[in-house]
């Protein structure tokens, strides 16, 4: 193999180009980008970039001491891959031969067509899209949120803290039902109601009046008219394979991968939120769009496709992601659709601090810390271990020592710690 070709300018890409080199390929690196920056951060754009607390330059990835020895091409996007040939066809009508591909090519924000391109209507994903945001925010201006989830939340905490008027407007019962089940999604409404921001769920939005190109409100099926002066949408994020469709590659909710990164094509692998790979413990297929994994997962995929054997691969851990809204830290770890029961080990809804494992059995699968970061950390690594040891089978009184054993290393009292248990929820 002479040459790794890595679709995608964003972290997953860096990452897969960090992982190349370090396991000694030493062939010619390309990376493909369709934003002429080169790789940034994405998480302070809700946040410290959005208040004006650090620029551009900050926010870059690459280090000054990095010898990736690797080809940008940036400012086009690819276009279509032809499996023959192994070609990347550009946008531009460049070609780049790939004797190995790395698809990184993230997700777009979902928009809402009406209101699609309105001057004063944004979605969250880029460095032009949080400059354009952040020319819009003003103290003493009106803020509507369209969706709950992690960039809705922060850009509401934010803007709040600018001194804005914010509504929060979710569909879903709570914010984060659906990473973090209904019980814990109502414990987070609780940050929003506390900081004054208000929050509307369960709400259908049924119109919006548009004012000289931008929306001055929005409508809700309740009979409710919300002003707005900025409109933020944060309702998910669609994965980037449309230039795959013709290539033969299983593409599903994303490019449907292996539990290694592996596509249907020998020689292609895939990473970062465009990525749905098989999770053996649910049984299914998994986009995971969270930092950490961008980060984590190339590493595990560049391996396999230079030719490790699978069985010395290091194991995937479990989903990880954080978030800072209104001052308080958000941690969570694993997957809350296995679990069956909730049991606060620390704190509980109304405090100022929590954490909370939600069980599967007797089988902790996700934890949640609210301003718990050094008890978060000893569940994540309890995840991680029950992760690893899942890899290699054994008998089912061994596993469930294995667990046990894990449990009592986090904390000795959850081990018997059932009594505080309550129902997950959906």
């Amino acid at each position: 193999m002479e040459s790794l070709v890595i679709v995608g300018a964003s972290l997953a890409g860096l990452s897969a180009a960090r992982a190349a080199r370090s396991l000694g390929f030493g062939g010619r690196v390309v990376i493909i980008g369709d934003e002429l920056q080169r790789p940034y951060d994405r998480p302070p754009l809700s946040k410290d970039f959005l208040a004006g607390r650090i620029e551009i330059e900050e926010l870059t990835l690459e280090t000054d001491t990095e010898a990736l020895d690797a080809e940008w091409i940036l400012g086009t996007r690819a276009v279509s891959f032809d499996p023959s040939t192994r070609t990347v066809h550009l946008e531009d009508g460049g070609m780049v031969h790939a004797d190995a591909l790395v698809i990184a090519t993230g997700a777009s924000p979902r928009n809402l067509p009406q209101i699609a391109g309105a001057d004063n209507v944004v979605t969250l994903r880029t460095i032009a899209d949080a400059h354009k945001l952040r020319e819009l925010v003003r103290a003493g201006g009106r803020m509507v949120v369209i969706g709950a989830g992690f960039i809705g939340a922060e850009v509401a905490s934010t803007a709040h803290a600018l001194g804005m008027e914010v509504t929060v407007v979710e569909k879903s019962p709570t914010p984060l039902c659906g990473p973090l089940g209904t019980q814990l999604g109502a414990v987070v409404a609780g940050l929003h109601e506390r900081a004054g921001v208000e929050l509307i769920c369960g709400a259908d939005i049924t119109d919006f009046d548009l004012t000289d190109g931008s929306v001055s409100a929005v409508h809700l099926a309740d009979g409710r008219v919300l002003p707005a002066d900025v409109v933020l949408v944060g309702i998910g994020a669609a994965p980037n394979t449309g230039w795959l469709e013709s290539s033969g590659i299983e593409l599903g909710n994303g490019v449907v991968c292996d539990a290694f990164g592996g596509t249907s094509l020998p020689g292609v692998v895939a990473v970062g939120d465009c990525a749905a790979w098989w999770e053996p413990v649910t049984g299914r297929h998994h986009r995971v769009e969270h930092w950490t994994g961008a980060a984590q997962r190339p590493g595990v995929a560049v391996s396999a496709l230079l030719g490790a054997d699978p069985a010395t691969l290091p194991a995937v851990k479990p989903p990880y992601f954080w978030s800072d809204q209104y001052g308080t830290r958000l941690q969570f770890a694993g997957d809350a659709s296995r679990a069956e029961r909730v049991v606060y080990e620390h704190g509980g809804p109304g405090e100022d601090s929590l954490l909370a494992v939600y069980y599967a059995g007797e089988e902790p699968v996700a934890v949640l810390g609210w301003n718990q970061v050094k008890l978060f950390g000893r569940w994540r690594k309890t995840l991680e271990k029950i992760a690893a040891a899942a890899r290699t089978p054994a008998p089912p009184h061994e596993a469930a020592q294995s667990v046990a054993a894990a449990v009592a290393a986090a904390s000795p009292a959850a081990a018997a710690a059932t009594t505080a248990a309550a129902p997950a929820g959906a």
